[in-house]
């Protein structure tokens, strides 16, 4: 998307609690704005009518802020946090990751293909005319639920003129960066291919000391490749094939452990003592991802029905120093994580066509998964007994078979009722071995015949119907309100490294939440503004319980989390533009006994205390261009297994910015990110076996690149 295509939307997009950092488009604003039509509810409509939380960015703001990966977008969301040790894991409202389940509770979707493990958690954003983030669940609308939020990625839709861009940046630590995206007619108006992909690489800001393994300790490379093949034969019918391949290889985590007993707080981490680390086996962790979608779409006339099918499989194969450091007793030993899934699901789903009156959808949805987790455990040492190697093999079929809804009914001129309905029933099944070898000597792997520990067999299914009322009044034209109530649901499933025990004691059930909303979007030709407050009850929230080296899912009784959210964009001049967001949460345990601490009145962990964000961006009428995105991150609690108890970190604020001169097509421009060096933990799992693992956000670091749009 070129600059200038970027004014028709930008005035209306926070309007409708959209991205509070967006970029100056090169030529100055419109005088009138035009409607900007989203698919929030999966039909085409005017954004300021879709009575939820929702976030907007567009291609160029992607561009402009440097957002090139979706950590890199979640850090602009309000209340919406990640960490980055052994996956990428989301927090929001409150919610977090379900570790044996890998599920996220926010989801990805991108040309119908859903993503919500913690391995792969990612999408390319080569081709991508906007963004957007829906917050709350979103189980009346879309086929895979989410509990908390979904990041619905909108593709470009190809045109008859070949068009696209190719783009590259060189930074700190070498890192390398190329992106480029292509697409155009085969046959006028009936057949369009697009092809784009993604190249990310960097040396890493931590070193390796141990002599004989690789110096670059957190070193890594991230491809991305895709392409699609649309035919539209008439303007009833589409149908359009996508394929993906994803690759990444991740060496080390950004940050270093401290042995058991050697701290009493987060503080005792420092980021200057993780950039020289000593580890004495290879730490790498390589994840491919492999996904073909079929999406066609016929046009009835009243209606239009959508079938998307959806093929996934997704691979880890992880091998990592058993100690994360070079302790003699441990010297070569490893732990190491294998997985392989492959996934199947259909969505059929009909929608009106209308953009006023009554709007209504419907939809089935079935998912069928396969993975099988193993290799999966650790080599360890103990004391006056020998080394010991646990490895667990599991066998997990899970399926998701959904009906669901939803209605857009105006009345009385300026009211409009939104009733949804999601009826689930989730199936999870698993079987699952242990086994250990042993060994008196230290001559690497455990020599011994494996002897089987456990063994177990289970099956569970979850029976869930999911509601959904919002109701929202048009004040003026310029502004509206909306609430709204709707229940959240992530599912149950098993332990996958029972060491003892049968299905009832390595079962967790699924979690719940009750969700209320109230919020207020509008503004004026240069302000335009958004808040909502929210409410959560949550029900058997899914938490780590720690077994030794293990962490566990388990469920904690009950929970809360309340807040508020506010978004802004103030057209300052005709040349600047100041942008910002506020997170405000209360997010805690209500009924938490681990059976040795009791969490009752905790803050949930990984769950900021705030989040915020200030931009902003000026742009010159002789084409260069400037600006600084300011991101603060409030008080954040992690679990430590270590002691049972819950650390805190900090908060802290970073700073990026960026410099830049646009002409004809070309845009070339100089960044930084982290700007003031600022030093900050973003990260930690402990245990009493082998320490605590801090990681950090990266140093401040620097770079160019230049880019071309055709």
């Amino acid at each position: 998307m070129k600059p200038k295509l970027r004014i028709k939307i930008l005035p209306q997009i926070v309007a409708s609690m959209l991205v509070p950092n967006l970029a100056f488009a090169v030529q100055p604003p419109e005088p009138e704005t035009e409607v900007v039509s989203v698919t929030a509810n999966k039909i085409e409509e005017n954004i300021e009518d879709v009575p939820q939380s929702i976030t907007v960015i567009d291609e160029f703001v992607l561009q402009d802020k440097g957002i090139k990966t979706v950590p890199d977008l979640i850090e602009n969301i309000p209340n919406m946090n990640l960490t980055t040790i052994g996956g990428t894991t989301i927090g929001f409202r409150g919610l977090t990751q379900s570790v044996f389940t890998q599920n996220n509770p926010v989801v990805i979707y991108i040309d119908g293909v859903p993503t919500n493990k913690r391995y792969g958690f990612d999408a390319s954003l080569a081709n991508v005319e906007r963004i957007e983030v829906l917050r709350g669940p979103q189980g009346t609308l879309y086929g895979k639920d989410a509990i908390g939020a979904v990041i619905n990625v909108v593709t470009k839709k190809p045109e008859n003129e070949w068009q696209g861009h190719i783009g590259a940046e060189v930074g700190s630590n070498n890192r390398r960066f190329v992106t480029f995206n292509a697409n155009g007619a085969l046959q006028k108006d009936t057949l369009f291919l697009g092809i784009n992909g993604q190249r990310d690489q960097d040396d890493g800001w931590i070193d390796n000391t141990f002599p004989g393994l690789e110096g670059d300790a957190n070193e890594m490379t991230d491809s991305k490749i895709g392409a699609f093949l649309l035919f539209t034969p008439n303007d009833r019918l589409s149908v359009k094939l996508n394929l993906a391949h994803d690759t990444s290889e991740n060496n080390w985590w950004d940050g270093y452990m401290i042995p058991a007993g050697g701290y009493t707080s987060l503080s005792d981490f420092k980021r200057d003592d993780a950039e020289n680390v000593s580890f004495d086996a290879p730490h790498v962790e390589e994840v491919t991802t492999k996904a073909q979608s079929l999406n066609v779409d016929y046009d009835v006339g009243v209606f239009t029905v959508t079938a998307t099918t959806v093929h996934k499989d997704f691979e880890v194969d992880g091998v990592y120093d058993g100690d994360f450091s070079d302790a003699a007793t441990s010297a070569g030993l490893t732990q190491y994580n294998n997985i392989d899934t492959e996934t199947w699901s259909q969505e059929v789903r009909l929608a009106s066509n209308n953009v006023t009156g009554m709007r209504w959808v419907a939809g089935l949805y079935y998912e069928d998964e396969d993975s099988f987790q193993g290799p999966y455990g650790y080599e360890y040492f103990f004391p006056g007994f020998g080394y010991f190697d646990d490895n667990s093999l599991s066998d997990m079929n899970n399926t998701n078979m959904a009906v669901f809804g939803q209605v857009m009914i105006p009345f009385a001129n300026d009211f409009e009722l939104t009733l949804g309905l999601r009826a689930q029933r989730y199936t999870a099944e698993i079987e699952g071995q242990v086994f250990r070898a042993s060994s008196p000597a230290p001559a690497g792997l455990p020599s011994a015949t494996p002897l089987l520990i456990n063994s177990y067999e289970g099956k569970e299914t979850w029976d869930s119907i999911l509601p959904k009322v919002a109701l929202r009044y048009d004040v003026h034209d310029n502004f509206n309100v909306y609430a709204s109530y709707s229940k959240g649901y992530m599912p149950g499933g098993f332990n996958t490294f029972a060491l003892s025990g049968g299905p009832d004691d390595n079962r967790f059930e699924a979690q719940s939440s009750d969700n209320f909303e109230i919020g207020i979007k509008g503004g004026t030709d240069k302000l335009t503004f958004a808040a909502s407050l929210f409410y959560m009850d949550i029900k058997d929230i899914h938490v780590y319980r720690n077994v030794g080296a293990l962490y566990l899912t388990d469920n904690a009784e009950a929970a809360h989390s309340k807040g508020i959210e506010l978004e802004f964009n103030w057209q300052a001049t005709d040349n600047l533009e100041i942008a910002g967001s506020l997170g405000l949460i209360s997010a805690k345990y209500d009924d938490y006994d681990n059976g040795i601490v009791d969490f009752s009145g905790d803050d949930i962990i990984e769950t900021p205390s705030r989040t915020a964000t200030l931009s902003v961006a000026y742009e010159s009428p002789q084409n260069w261009y400037s600006r600084a995105d300011i991101r603060h991150i409030g008080e954040t609690s992690y679990f430590d297994g270590a002691t049972n108890n819950n650390l805190k970190e900090d908060a802290y604020t970073t700073i990026d910015a960026r410099l830049g001169y646009r002409v004809n097509d070309f845009d070339i421009y100089v960044f930084a990110k982290n700007l003031t060096d600022e030093e900050y933990l973003n990260g930690f799992n402990g245990n009493a076996i082998i320490g605590g693992i801090a990681t950090f956000g990266d140093p401040r670091t620097f770079g160019a690149g230049v880019r071309y749009d055709f």
